[in-house]
């Protein structure tokens, strides 16, 4: 049976756009994309010293279990030029893998839901576009209720890719 993956990719190096939108061509070999949210410029957080980000949100169905998903997740980030030289550094595709369905993974190298999407407005923005009834499997909140809690602070502002 598959599941519905919430994903959360962002880009802030070379052709922000371009690099967001390969990636989702990409994650059409891992599943079925039903979802891709609009894209939205956003200023960095945690590294602040770096270019502004191109963000988006998407939905898809998947057979993969979650191991395998994230495996795959990492491969594409490589093959489109990721490289992890500073932790929160500049990069030309990140793909974070928010919920998995219910799903609840809590290992060394994997947790779900993702432990900081309920403090990123970069992350909850574009989701709460294409899932604002997806519940957070373990705060029970739907993502528009994390939005909605989440203090003013970070930019995040809609520019593109509303098609």
């Amino acid at each position: 049976m598959d599941d519905i993956v919430y994903l959360s990719l962002g880009s802030n190096v070379a052709d922000r756009e371009r690099n967001l939108r390969e990636a989702i061509r990409a994650l059409e070999e891992l599943g079925q994309v039903k979802a891709v949210s609009c894209f939205y410029e956003t200023e960095p957080v945690d590294f602040v010293d770096q270019a502004w980000f191109l963000n988006c949100a998407v939905a898809m169905e998947s057979s993969l279990h979650p191991e395998r998903m994230m495996a795959e997740l990492l491969r594409i980030e490589r093959e489109r030029g990721r490289e992890r030289i500073q932790k929160k550094g500049p990069r030309t595709i990140d793909i974070d893998l928010l919920m998995f369905g219910e799903r609840v993974v809590d290992s060394p190298d994997l947790n779900i839901p993702h432990t900081r999407m309920h403090r990123r407005r970069f992350v909850l923005e574009p989701l709460a576009e294409i899932a604002p009834e997806a519940r957070h499997p373990v705060m029970k909140k739907t993502v528009r209720e994390l939005l909605a809690e989440l203090p003013e602070g970070q930019v995040v502002r809609k520019v593109r890719g509303c098609e």
